[in-house]
């Protein structure tokens, strides 16, 4: 387990559980402090390499992610590293790929989707979630069972409301 995130830095997320994950604009400077121990890249092209361990999820600015399965699981991913590790999620701009991840986790954390959505708004930016297509893409991941036929994309039953 490392040190977690500063709840009180700048794009934090507490999620219900208490895990803290930190979103971000790439196009910002990386903010000051510890760096992640795990990144999540929502980005159309592949990011810059960093020193830790990422991983990339193809996701086009304004838009759901274009392999919907490969999101999935890398959001399971990031969730359940969150658990015990600095984890970060960014895209461009900070607001619209990240805010529809970050309402993502907070489904895997037992949120339900509008719920989720409303607290990513309440506690990360105000317009995160920028489009109807992303609103849907957190709706779908709370509600369509998973390869695994489990609900919320990967949520344990014991994690669901």
């Amino acid at each position: 387990m490392t040190e977690p995130w500063d709840a009180a830095a700048p794009g934090v997320l507490a999620l219900p559980s208490g895990r803290l994950v930190r979103g971000r604009a790439l196009r910002a400077p990386l903010p000051a402090g510890p760096l992640p121990r795990f990144g999540l890249y929502l980005l159309g092209r592949p990011p810059r390499p960093v020193t830790w361990e990422s991983r990339w999820v193809r996701w086009p600015d304004f838009r759901p992610p274009r392999e919907p399965a490969a999101a999935a699981d890398a959001l399971r991913t990031a969730w359940q590293r969150a658990a015990g590790e600095r984890v970060e999620v960014a895209c461009r701009g900070g607001t619209g790929r990240t805010g529809t991840a970050l309402a993502c986790l907070a489904v895997l954390d037992g949120l339900p989707a509008d719920e989720a959505v409303a607290h990513v708004r309440r506690h990360y930016r105000p317009r995160a979630v920028e489009t109807p297509g992303q609103r849907r893409f957190v709706e779908r991941f709370a509600g369509d069972p998973d390869a695994d036929g489990r609900r919320g994309a990967g949520a344990p039953s014991s994690h669901r409301r």
